[in-house]
């Protein structure tokens, strides 16, 4: 076993040039991202081999059906506000594998990034070699979170989980404070009800943690109830222990009233839009307070928190000089789809708005697209180029039985394009249905 204090410094690596980094992310998404395989073994076979990295720190572990990295940028921005070093692995990635990476809320340097891969490497290799099976994507790079974090010393990890939750790779991390999320129906594979997809989001509380929670639907709530007093946990419940106490929608965002815990208010400007944002703000906030403690958080320190808080790809807008703003959303699901329209509605009322639509095969393609009917004029549906993208035809099906017609285009680029073109100044184009289709919309819009 090797521990995470033999190990060179990460940032004692030099530049790296561009061939040398991509030739590490090929060689990363050579572990198949499309594969998922449920299980702590072979992660913690791993991180064990790597001296329990994970351990080094405390972290904020998050679940739920939506909104999870959102909340856990919000976590880090607070956590940062009030002094703290932070880790963050979120997923998946728009544009560049390094998102799901950051250190104080930046991606970590392609360096860093391929010295902590030749870091696991070795480790992951034993591992494979003992157990006959691969070591996932998803789990290298949750190895390499864990280290890499341990090596700048963080203060706290983020942490949000890939898919579920018990037996998701990150539930290794020392949850002091588990953030569970509204609940809902998405991936078949956590269970065809909601008390079966909650058993397994609420798979993270460790014993003894701080359990925040969104607004849940009773299903959800009774048992993730019921998993706290199991665990010897304690359980803050929005609406009940914290919550919105008023929203206004601004220009940039919006502006909020939260209450933190009883008797005690703190407004906020959050620049991001949406409703159910401002649920992401309360959750994080009392996420915030239960990891550093009552009576630690400082009103000022929130407020400069949440002012710097960024989602990229979540509700967000570029302005277009002479053009069509274009907002950016990766709705994946029926529930994100709901939200998006529930916010395109309240925050972006009164304009004419032509969507692109891109989703998964392995979604609820029809459903996904009725939410996004409700509030499109137009619509240019295409695909990803993701091999698990749902082809175009499908959309334009499920869109004639809607009573609806669209414009199809062969990829994100030109169905961008075609919105465009047919998108007055004051109208508003709207790229969603994966954040797959959304990274390839900032990289054709040139974002960073």
């Amino acid at each position: 076993m090797t521990p995470v204090s033999d190990v060179m410094p990460v940032s004692d690596v030099m530049s790296v040039s561009d061939a040398i980094y991509q030739a590490a992310v090929r060689s990363l998404f050579a572990r198949r991202p499309d594969r998922l395989v449920p299980g702590l073994s072979r992660i913690a076979a791993v991180c064990a081999s790597l001296g329990q990295p994970q351990q080094r720190y405390p972290a904020v572990h998050i679940t739920g059906t939506n909104g999870k990295t959102s909340l856990a940028r919000m976590v880090t921005s607070l956590l940062r506000a009030h002094g703290a070093r932070v880790g963050t692995y979120t997923s998946p990635h728009l544009q560049d594998v390094r998102e799901r990476l950051c250190l104080d809320a930046a991606p970590i340097s392609r360096a860093d990034f391929v010295a902590t891969l030749e870091m696991v490497r070795p480790h992951v290799r034993a591992v494979e070699e003992r157990r006959g099976e691969m070591v996932t994507f998803f789990e290298t790079l949750t190895a390499m979170a864990c280290l890499a974090f341990a090596k700048a010393r963080v203060d706290a990890g983020v942490f949000e989980v890939g898919m579920g939750g018990r037996l998701d790779a990150t539930n290794l991390v020392d949850g002091r404070v588990a953030v569970i999320n509204g609940v809902a129906l998405d991936h078949p594979e956590l269970g065809a009800t909601v008390e079966a997809v909650a058993r397994e989001k609420a798979g993270i509380i460790k014993d003894g943690a701080a359990v925040v929670s969104a607004v849940q639907v009773p299903a959800a709530a009774h048992v993730i109830a019921e998993v706290t007093v199991e665990r010897g946990a304690t359980l803050r419940l929005a609406g009940r222990d914290f919550g919105v106490v008023s929203r206004t929608a601004t220009a940039g965002g919006q502006d909020l009233v939260l209450r933190p815990a009883a008797g005690r208010m703190v407004a906020a400007h959050l620049p991001l839009h949406g409703a159910h944002q401002a649920a992401n703000a309360a959750c994080a906030l009392a996420a915030a307070e239960s990891f550093l403690g009552p009576g630690e958080l400082e009103d000022h320190r929130i407020r400069a928190g949440f002012a710097q808080v960024r989602s990229p790809g979540r509700l967000e807008v570029f302005a277009l000089p002479g053009l069509a703003p274009v907002v950016l959303d990766g709705a994946h699901n029926p529930a994100g789809a709901h939200s998006l329209a529930a916010a395109l509605r309240s925050d972006f009322g009164g304009r004419r708005r032509i969507v692109v639509l891109g989703v998964l095969g392995d979604k609820d393609v029809e459903a996904i697209v009725a939410e996004i009917l409700s509030v499109a004029d137009e619509v240019v549906v295409t695909q990803p180029s993701c091999g698990r993208a749902a082809p175009p035809d499908r959309l334009a099906k499920a869109a004639l039985l809607q009573g609806r017609t669209v414009v199809t285009a062969d990829d994100v680029s030109t169905a961008l394009a075609t919105a465009r073109g047919m998108a007055e100044p004051d109208d508003l184009v709207v790229v969603t249905g994966s954040l797959y289709t959304v990274g390839e919309a900032r990289t054709a819009l040139a974002a960073p």
